[in-house]
């Protein structure tokens, strides 16, 4: 009875749960190696690239789309008047691709209306070459993002594996601590390539916008040239 009574202390001590200290993601990237770390500063980069690229191209682009409604009714009024010098003054202080287009029209306004019409189509390719700047960048990082943050996981995965094989007592806080950190760089890789690909696909319908008005307004300006008088 003594012996069982000496006993239970003991049974009661290893009863206790261990403490299992929690690591934020930052201690879990430092410990993770210099592989995976140089792969999260690169996604990094890349973030900060894209978001660059879709602030700049936004506001661009929504610049570019902003419509002045009386614009072509006082280019329309000055060609009907003849003042052609006063129609090309317009399209100078107005900063818009249609403006630009419109003013190199009105510059060959006096040959064969294909001419006049090649010209403006050549200055509206050119604005929309303008608007597409970057876009190509930001597609290729919203592709390139989560495939490099899948090779930091393999990466991580492969150096986790090589170190259980080689220590002496594997335990699952080990193998877990391993794969949490491999798929850091998945989840990084992952966040970055979504953000990028909604972005990109908000700029290119904003220039199908852009595009859309750059025709309609060319349309409107061959057709007052060719109006009698």
């Amino acid at each position: 009875m003594n012996f069982f009574l000496f006993q239970t202390p003991e049974l009661e001590m290893d009863q206790t749960e261990p403490v299992v200290e929690s690591d934020n993601l930052l201690s879990v990237l430092m410990d993770s190696g210099y592989l995976s770390i140089a792969i999260v500063l690169i996604l990094l980069v890349l973030f900060i690239v894209g978001l660059y690229i879709f602030v700049e191209r936004y506001t661009t682009i929504k610049a570019a789309g902003r419509e002045d409604q009386g614009f072509m009714d006082r280019i329309r009024m000055e060609i009907s008047s003849g003042n052609m010098a006063n129609a090309r003054a317009l399209c100078t202080t107005t900063d818009s691709p249609v403006a630009r287009m419109v003013d190199k029209g009105l510059q060959r306004i006096g040959r064969p209306l294909r001419d006049i019409d090649a010209a403006v189509e050549n200055v509206g390719n050119l604005e929309i070459f303008r608007l597409e700047k970057g876009l190509s960048t930001l597609a290729s990082i919203a592709g390139a993002a989560p495939m490099i943050g899948f090779f930091g996981t393999v990466t991580g995965m492969i150096s986790a594996f090589y170190e259980m094989s080689t220590a002496d007592n594997i335990t699952p806080d080990v193998l877990a601590g391993g794969i949490y950190s491999a798929l850091l760089t998945t989840a990084a890789g992952l966040f970055i390539g979504i953000l990028a690909f909604v972005g990109y696909n908000l700029l290119v319908a904003s220039v199908d916008r852009v595009v859309y008005k750059i025709e309609r307004t060319t349309t409107e300006f061959m057709d007052l040239l060719q109006e009698p008088g």
